[in-house]
């Protein structure tokens, strides 16, 4: 009896190491493009600039996946292409819940300490798209369709300016 228990938590602990979908990490593709911006408008390129998979079983439940990935540079400046990432939390071929970080790394070396900074990171929208990975042989990862471009937020002291030059506008506009 104690045989066929080890061997039943065995098989089972196999078949959740196996139970992993894949996405293709790029924001190019068939399905489309979703480019990444800077604060000035001017699309993120080189290693200055680092962007990560967050992925879960929904929206409330994303948690970076993979490794963070550097922009392309020159033409493909606003782009990544990080390859197969393997979601350990969403079997193959069912749907998962995926968002794309970016941050500057003079801001910080991760997005949190990008986050922490007040400024030079960014998030897409959150999509639901089904994994690759099943069958026998595995399918190919999927795509992140319906992905959009996004920008990085600006230093908190140009908000600020903004805000006082819109503030002095009103002002002035009341006195008149």
């Amino acid at each position: 009896m104690r045989k066929t228990i080890i061997i039943a938590i065995s098989l089972l602990t196999a078949a959740g190491a196996f139970a992993q979908g894949t996405i293709n990490f790029a924001n190019a593709g068939a399905w489309g493009s979703a480019p990444v911006k800077n604060v000035d408008g001017s699309n993120l390129s080189g290693a200055g600039f680092m962007t990560q998979l967050w992925a879960g079983t929904s929206a409330a439940s994303l948690a970076p996946v993979g490794t963070a990935t550097a922009f392309l540079t020159g033409g493909g400046a606003g782009f990544f292409n990080g390859g197969t990432v393997t979601i350990p939390t969403v079997a193959p071929g069912t749907a998962g819940f995926f968002q794309v970080r970016a941050w500057d790394v003079s801001k910080g070396s991760t997005y949190d300490l990008a986050l922490a900074s007040g400024s030079g990171y960014g998030f897409s929208n959150i999509i639901n798209v089904n994994t690759g990975g099943a069958g026998t042989p595995p399918g190919t990862p999927g795509a992140l369709v319906g992905l959009q471009g996004f920008s990085l937020v600006p230093e908190p002291s140009t908000i600020a300016l903004l805000a006082l030059g819109a503030g002095a506008l009103l002002f002035r506009r009341r006195k008149q």
